[in-house]
């Protein structure tokens, strides 16, 4: 039998890992498969990096916990399509977070306004929550 956890323990958990990131995260939106985990070396190309706001999740409710302000990027700094994230501290030293990227429909961590990006263009994660697991 798996482990469950109560919610409170469950929120608790999820306000942990904004808390260990702190604030003013960055986000990359990059190209291709995630690599095999956040301690792996970066892969793809960088499309566009976002400084995330200073609270940039919402306290955790339920076991979920969603994305806080406005995660806007005024000019990518490269074309490509977008395949995957990385969520850093802001010295951009450790990779806390990383997840695939898809458009409205397509099932991904991180939803963005459109994955084939062009240089200077705007881009805007629309959708990012995390759920606890040991529901």
């Amino acid at each position: 039998m798996a482990f469950q956890f109560s919610t409170t323990a469950r929120n608790a958990a999820l306000d942990a890992i904004e808390t260990t990131v702190g604030t003013s995260a960055v986000l990359e939106i990059r190209t291709g498969a995630a690599p095999a985990n956040c301690g792996a070396a970066a892969t793809g190309t960088v499309l566009a990096t976002l400084n995330l706001p200073s609270d940039w999740m919402a306290n955790a409710s339920g076991g979920s916990k969603s994305m806080l302000g406005t995660w806007e990027d005024t000019s990518a700094d490269a074309t490509g399509t977008a395949g995957h994230f990385r969520i850093w501290d802001s010295t951009k030293t450790t990779c806390h977070i990383q997840g695939s990227v898809t458009a409205a429909g397509g099932g991904g961590d991180m939803t963005l306004d459109n994955t084939s990006i062009a240089a200077g263009q705007d881009i805007t994660v629309t959708s990012f929550s995390d759920t606890a697991g040991g529901a």
